[in-house]
């Protein structure tokens, strides 16, 4: 029997798992598919991250641009924006924290008031700032104040990371048009752009290279059924 609360971003009972450790055998009846392959190289989430800090500035790439969305686990969030035609890269990590190249094992304590966050580098002549807003809110639940789904601390909290004054505005219309389409308050923060982390290698394309414990999570998370509670016809299928 596999213990959901076993398998996410979260820590359990204090102590980080081992997200790098892929899941050996799933349950037959939940029709899972993937790639298991075990992955032998156990990382050392105790040492400092010292090779993944870079800032939220623009691309240096001058046709590119970059946005940052935080929407709970990172594990969840590259896949809807790597689809999206024009997206040139994810990279998750963390943001809006307090203490430089935080680890995955600090970030999820609570302690260094970093979220997990998505960067989203595009080329904006070929898919608009507005369609990326789209696609991270029927992908989060604007209305939890406590996290994402089954990750709840502040960690885990939905905001959208503006790095110009249009997206700003952007952001905050779209926000509007949720909170009018969803008739309840929207928890989703809205904040200027600060220094972004990227997260340790194991958690890059997680989707692809743990494709088992990926889909094992997102199940048991409960994430795809809130979703189509929440956005009906207009909620991401995965």
């Amino acid at each position: 029997m596999i213990s959901f609360s076993a398998l996410g971003c979260t820590q359990i009972n204090g102590a980080e798992q081992n997200a790098a450790t892929p899941i050996a055998t799933a349950q037959p009846d939940l029709a899972i598919s993937g790639n298991s392959t075990p992955n032998t190289d156990s990382p050392n989430t105790d040492s400092p991250n010292t090779a993944n800090a870079n800032t939220a500035s623009p691309s240096a790439d001058p046709e590119l641009s970059t946005a940052i969305f935080a929407g709970g686990c990172f594990w969840c969030m590259e896949q809807p924006f790597d689809q999206l035609p024009g997206v040139v890269s994810t990279t998750s990590g963390y943001t809006g924290g307090t203490v430089e190249n935080p680890t995955y094992a600090e970030v999820s304590g609570g302690s260094t008031g970093h979220v997990e966050a998505m960067e989203v580098r595009y080329d904006p002549q070929q898919v608009s700032y507005e369609k990326l807003l789209t696609t991270f809110w029927h992908n989060i639940d604007p209305l939890d104040n406590r996290g994402q789904f089954c990750d709840q601390g502040s960690q885990y909290r939905s905001a959208i990371f503006y790095d110009t004054a249009e997206q700003q505005a952007l952001a905050e219309a779209s926000k509007n048009e949720i909170a009018e389409q969803l008739d309840q308050p929207i928890a989703t923060d809205i904040l200027p752009a600060a220094r972004f982390y990227d997260a340790e290698d194991y958690h890059q394309d997680y989707y692809q290279t743990h494709a088992v414990r990926y889909k094992v999570y997102r199940f048991g998370c409960g994430r795809d059924q809130r979703l189509s509670d929440l956005w009906g016809a207009e909620a991401p299928s995965h």
